[in-house]
């Protein structure tokens, strides 16, 4: 594992060169690219979504797209097009930007669902289907997506099945006085997005996911992980619990924090810490939850608390 284990350090400290103050969170995005995960930046505006997708792709040193939505934004616009070339006598295919080894989808919630479902294919198969043709994306591939939770005006939120086609949901929110003191030092010459380089080589990405497959996960684990994936649908508060490839990705997402702990074995504790950034998009409240100002991660806090480890005690 200490492949897996120096990848993600060389990665992590460049990020950091330009996200500070946020390791935690750079773990868990550091997960879900060793698992080819898409994942999902909700979070208000400023706080480093754009930035952080850019540094990782600098960090990789691998194809970097960037996906600005807008309502009138069309499928064609993110799969690409064919036009006709009179020089061939044919129809020439250009790419579009889901074309490229990280795509970053700029404010998703601002595309039309029309367009939002031209990712769903792309981002579950790896593959896009444009005039009956069926062309593969490259590996490594994943989607950034970022999306403002506070501003609902002229956006479409994202239905439950483009939801649950995210491996995470990640928030960076605010830094701390300390940190947000040494990020104004940072800023006040050159920014350090323009002073970092590729550290690593984000092809070994498909290699190095393999070598997380291997990562021992027990049974007691791996029955926790279904208990608390059944905890969410019998709950009375959620109208919609995680589904089986929520179970599935959180199992996964164990086996790449292990990894990247440098062990060999997933820990409950590695489960704990993922359920939330893995399980609560997948979840939808009940309305009269929702009213009564219950949230997704306050349930997932207690079922992760109340699930005991050993399924026979369930």
């Amino acid at each position: 594992m200490n492949a897996i284990q120096n990848f993600s350090q060389r990665v992590l400290d460049n990020v950091e060169q330009v996200i500070i103050g946020k390791r935690d969170m750079l773990e868990l995005l550091i997960a879900a690219v060793l698992c080819e995960g898409h994942v999902l930046l909700e979070d208000v505006p400023g706080t480093g979504k754009t930035m952080l997708a850019r540094a990782l792709a600098i960090s990789l040193g691998i194809d970097f797209k960037r996906l600005q939505c807008t309502p009138d934004l069309l499928p064609n616009d993110v799969t690409g097009v064919s036009v006709y070339d009179p020089q061939r006598g044919g129809f020439s295919f250009i790419p579009g930007p889901v074309f490229a080894n990280i795509l970053l989808v700029d404010e998703i919630n601002r595309a039309t669902p029309r367009t939002q479902s031209a990712l769903l294919e792309a981002m579950g198969e790896r593959q896009v289907t444009v005039d009956g043709i069926t062309r593969p994306l490259e590996r490594p591939f994943f989607v950034i997506a970022s999306q403002n939770p506070v501003e609902y005006e002229g956006t479409f939120p994202l239905p439950e099945a483009q939801l649950d086609r995210f491996f995470m949901k990640l928030t960076l929110g605010y830094l701390d006085e300390k940190a947000e003191s040494q990020m104004l030092l940072n800023l006040g010459r050159e920014h350090p997005i323009e002073s970092i380089g590729p550290v690593v080589d984000g092809h070994e990405l498909p290699a190095l996911a393999r070598q997380v497959w291997e990562i021992h996960v027990d049974e007691t684990v791996r029955d926790y992980i279904v208990g608390l994936a059944f905890g969410t649908r019998r709950h009375p508060d959620l109208l919609l619990g995680a589904s089986p490839r929520g179970s599935h990705a959180l199992y996964r997402a164990a086996q790449a924090y292990a990894a990247l702990q440098g062990r060999d074995y997933a820990l409950p504790d590695d489960v704990k810490h993922l359920a939330t950034p893995v399980l609560a998009h997948r979840c939808l409240l009940h309305p009269e939850s929702a009213l009564r100002g219950v949230t997704v991660n306050e349930i997932l806090s207690r079922i992760v608390q109340e699930t005991p480890l050993a399924i026979g005690e369930i």
